[in-house]
């Protein structure tokens, strides 16, 4: 499988905005999008007019970034949204919400996505007691998801305990002394708080 392994810093400064990639770090004087927000590259200053196709590039960019998928991915998270009832648009952002590492992300088991992405995938949770290891799993109503029993006295996870909750989507409970978490409902588009223009993804794709 393909994989992005150059500076994830970069493709906030292509984007034109902080995609929180590096979890805590995007939050410190060091954060390599505060110290030079331009577009990386010789010809990263120029001011340049960008078309509306390319607006709309942009934004398809930005949120398959955030996300952390690839284009055949993403593209399938589109035609699921368009044969499912209501906003295409935001159906999609709902599905990406329901990825099982975007789910750890947002309960704050892992400071970035990039992060929780790896924890699933080294097994260290359960959905409704069984074991899960694709990032990719879509959760759904009522789905209990926990850190195995073999994996709560690891240090990464004795410090998770120790942690105050923070401001937790409504969509979602989790609670660190038993590092259990639960799906409340299906995330809408207020329950998502990335800045994205879904209407000009979906019309790129709709070309």
């Amino acid at each position: 499988m393909a994989k992005y392994t150059e500076s994830k810093c970069r493709l906030c400064r292509r984007e034109g905005a902080k995609l929180f990639l590096k979890g805590e770090r995007c939050f410190k004087g060091t954060c390599a999008f505060e110290k030079r927000p331009v577009a990386p590259g010789q010809h990263g200053m120029g001011r340049k007019k960008i078309s509306e196709y390319g607006l709309q590039l942009r934004e398809k960019q930005k949120c398959k970034r955030i996300y952390g998928v690839l284009e055949g991915q993403f593209r399938t998270y589109y035609e699921k949204a368009d044969r499912m009832k209501g906003i295409t648009g935001e159906n999609m952002l709902s599905l990406l919400e329901r990825r099982l590492d975007n789910v750890i992300y947002r309960m704050g088991i892992g400071s970035s996505r990039a992060q929780a992405r790896q924890l699933v995938t080294h097994a260290h949770f359960t959905v409704n007691g069984k074991n899960v290891n694709v990032a990719s799993f879509s959760v759904k109503v009522g789905d209990v998801i926990a850190v195995k029993e073999s994996k709560k006295d690891n240090k990464y996870f004795a410090e998770i305990k120790q942690m105050k909750v923070g401001t937790m989507p409504k969509w979602l409970e989790f609670d660190p002394e038993t590092l259990t978490g639960k799906i409340l409902a299906l995330p809408t588009r207020e329950d998502v708080d990335v800045q994205i223009a879904e209407h000009m993804i979906v019309e790129l794709y709709s070309k």
